[in-house]
């Protein structure tokens, strides 16, 4: 599970659901139906995309180090674990 991309989830998400619907309005479509398809839309695409910028960030960190990722059992890691 990454946790990285639970996070930006919600700042993804309204950009990309925000993004939608100002596209629909300036397309001048401004009837209940597509600003909820607009906006359904963004909700749907709201983690994959987090989830693609959270593979760009951790890729782009020197530091990161990618086989650490499997030794965390959680979703939330233990405070009493030993840093490495």
């Amino acid at each position: 599970m990454d946790r990285l991309s639970i996070i930006l989830t919600l700042i993804v998400g309204s950009t990309v659901t925000g993004t939608l619907v100002i596209a629909v309005l300036v397309f001048g479509w401004y009837n209940w139906p597509m600003i909820g398809g607009a906006i359904a839309l963004g909700v749907v695409l709201s983690y994959p995309a987090s989830y693609a910028v959270s593979r760009w960030i951790k890729k782009e960190d020197p530091t990161w180090d990618e086989t650490k990722a499997d030794e965390v059992e959680g979703i939330i890691p233990d405070p009493r674990a030993p840093e490495v």
